[in-house]
């Protein structure tokens, strides 16, 4: 793709209405903003071979990962989907604010019931003042492993990148894969109650690479130019670990985090967990041959069983001796936290912002895993827990019960006994949460249960303090916000203390998944202008199943255009 066809706008309107993976030059004119951009999602199972098995999974088109939906700044999104499989289903539109479109945000249970089968539904939003590299993802159980895209917002025409335009740019969208089928595998796991089996490979755009078995010829490569830049999105789609990411000999630029432009700031890696994206820079600046890209794991936990072999992806140049061997890339240890914090202390808004210095709301939440009792009768198979109890996960030590029916439907037609809208502010009581908890195991290390929201007044300005636990083990937890992006104005080690956290006010990262730091905290501030329920969880998805999240009920302003739209007609029921 050296030279730019005349036909370029053409070919792109092209991917637009059909959602081809192509890889596209950004010099050229994009469509006009403000279009509609039209999609037609299937829900269907495939038979894929990989790692010497294979098994029927969910997919959308057929494609693993799923097609690419292309838009610009300020674009209508429609897109229908319609479920020919017998799992439920739902599409969560990872990072897109839905400003007055919270019915279309797509997490089960809280925003919709779940597309049955046979059923069809229309997801319709529109990209406010957003542009970038989001993500599209199943929000019901944990069909996400499989049924994942790219959504990638370009800036409106004639508006350029605020760095050099690349010579090409390329997704890369970072994954879990089991031999199992993943329903079966949520299910046991549940009944268990202990933890999951770790992925049997990550993924690279769907391929593992030659570390696994039989999967030689299953490697993605991209093929480069020396002297060129290219513009590489990285897309965390994975279920339960959060990842490294490096390219052998050479260094990664950011200029994008979820989706918002950053001060530039070169690195050798990159960590990702779950819901995060990140935009990079890469010159291949190096002698021609094979560099590999390397996924390798990033586990912050203590005495978790997780996949140690890393993925490989090609990093090619034009004119390298075919069939070379690739030269190695070097990843952090698996609990390197100072890489991960390195990385993090790097990011800033590309310009100074406006943070509120105000706070109308001020909250605290602690985060963190619990055991629960085991109260089975077969403790054998269901308390296979620490301490032969049953794995939970909490906010302010409540575990987030699903629903049996909508939410966000429950909330606008009034129907009571779904939810109750007393989620604490502060912590029940307040301790060591980091070193000396006073339910460590193997005391009680017990969570309370229930869905319990937390109210917001419109327009209120909001500041949350999350702070990680070591009730049982200190983690990094990849926190999601949906329905707003947040200034992370501050974040460090140990328990949070307001005279001595350091906040940065004036050019802050503006993100929508928030890695709570290993035995710390971090604090973030949003304007709660965004009528309607919204989930806020962990992007684990084990720690999610195991109530690591609670809901956001913003109410409505006066003005129109503050508050919740009605239903759409073709809403699921449950």
């Amino acid at each position: 793709m050296a030279n730019l066809p005349t036909s370029f706008t053409i070919v792109l309107s092209f991917l637009f209405i059909y959602g081809y993976n192509y890889n596209v030059h950004v010099m050229a004119q994009w469509p006009s903003g403000g279009s509609t951009r039209f999609y037609d999602f299937k829900v269907q199972t495939k038979r894929v071979t990989k790692l010497c098995s294979t098994k029927d999974m969910v997919t959308i088109n057929g494609k693993f990962p799923g097609p690419s939906v292309y838009a610009q700044e300020d674009d209508r999104i429609i897109v229908n989907v319609t479920n020919e499989t017998p799992f439920n289903i739902t599409i969560h539109w990872h990072g897109v604010r839905q400003k007055l479109s919270c019915w279309f945000d797509g997490p089960s249970y809280i925003t919709q019931c779940p597309i049955q089968a046979g059923q069809s539904f229309t997801y319709e939003f529109t990209m406010v003042k957003q542009k970038g590299t989001f993500f599209w993802h199943a929000h019901v159980s944990w069909l996400r492993a499989t049924v994942y895209g790219a959504l990638i917002v370009y800036p409106k025409t004639g508006v350029p990148y605020p760095f050099k335009a690349p010579y090409e740019e390329h997704t890369l969208i970072l994954g879990e894969y089991w031999l199992q089928d993943v329903v079966q595998l949520e299910r046991a796991t549940a009944a268990s109650g202990g933890p999951p089996t770790p992925t049997n490979a990550y993924t690279i755009n769907g391929h593992p690479g030659p570390n696994y078995n039989c999967s030689n010829n299953d490697v993605y490569q991209i093929d480069v130019v020396s002297g060129k830049t290219y513009l590489l999105r990285l897309i965390h789609a994975g279920l339960n670990m959060e990842n490294f990411f490096a390219i052998a000999n050479h260094k990664l630029t950011i200029v994008e985090a979820d989706a918002e432009y950053s001060k530039p700031f070169t690195t050798d890696r990159v960590m990702l967990g779950p819901g995060q994206t990140i935009g990079v820079l890469v010159t291949a600046d190096q002698s021609p041959g094979k560099y590999s890209m390397a996924m390798g794991p990033y586990m912050s936990a203590k005495g978790v069983k997780f996949q140690n072999i890393s993925s490989i992806a090609y990093f090619q140049y034009s004119g390298a001796v075919p069939n070379s061997l690739s030269l190695p890339a070097k990843l952090p240890c698996f609990n390197d936290n100072l890489a991960v914090k390195t990385v993090m202390d790097g990011l800033r808004s590309l310009n100074p912002v406006n943070v509120s210095r105000q706070i109308d709301t001020d909250l605290f939440v602690t985060i963190g895993l619990n055991v629960q009792k085991c109260h089975s009768k077969t403790p054998k198979q269901n308390c296979q827990g620490l301490n032969n109890g049953v794995m939970a996960a909490s906010m302010n030590n409540i575990s987030f019960v699903k629903p049996k029916i909508s939410l966000l439907e429950a909330y606008y037609k009034k129907i009571n006994g779904s939810f109750t809208e007393d989620f604490p502010g502060v912590p029940l009581k307040f301790y060591d949460f980091v070193n000396g908890a006073p339910n460590n195991a193997p005391n009680n290390t017990q969570a309370l249960n229930g869905t319990k929201a937390l109210v917001l007044e419109y327009g209120a300005r909001v500041q949350l303090i999350m702070q990680d636990t070591g009730t049982v083990t200190t983690e990094n937890h990849p926190i999601h916000l949906h329905g707003y992006s947040f200034y992370v104005v501050g974040y460090g080690t140990g328990n949070y203390n307001p005279k001595t956290a350091n906040f940065n006010l004036v050019d802050p990262p503006y993100m929508n998944t928030i890695g709570v730091p290993v035995g710390g905290w971090a604090a973030i501030r949003f304007v709660a202008d965004n009528p309607g329920v919204w989930f806020m969880h962990c992007h684990l998805d084990i720690h999610q199943s195991w109530g690591l999240g609670t809901v956001l009920v913003v109410k409505n302003g006066k003005g129109d255009l503050e508050i919740l739209p009605h239903p759409p007609a073709d809403l699921p029921q449950c």
